[in-house]
C-alpha cells in the first residue's frame, strides 16, 4: 500500500460504507462493494486476525 497519512486514513475508516453484522455468535463487517478501499481494509482484518492471540 503507498504510504498514507494517519489523518487520511483515519477520516476514511471512520466514514467508512460498512455496516457491522451479528449472527451466529460472531460480528462480521460488511462493506459496500462500490467503497475504493474495501480491498485494503479486508487484507489488514485478515492480517489482524492470522496474528497469534496473545497467551494469557
Amino acid at each position: 500500500m503507498a504510504s498514507v497519512e494517519p489523518k487520511k486514513l483515519r477520516y476514511r475508516l471512520l466514514n467508512a460504507a460498512a455496516r457491522i453484522i451479528g449472527g451466529a455468535r460472531r460480528l462480521h463487517l460488511r462493506i459496500a462493494a462500490t467503497w475504493s478501499w474495501r480491498h485494503h481494509v479486508a487484507t489488514a482484518f485478515a492480517w489482524l486476525q492470522a496474528l497469534p492471540r496473545p497467551a494469557t
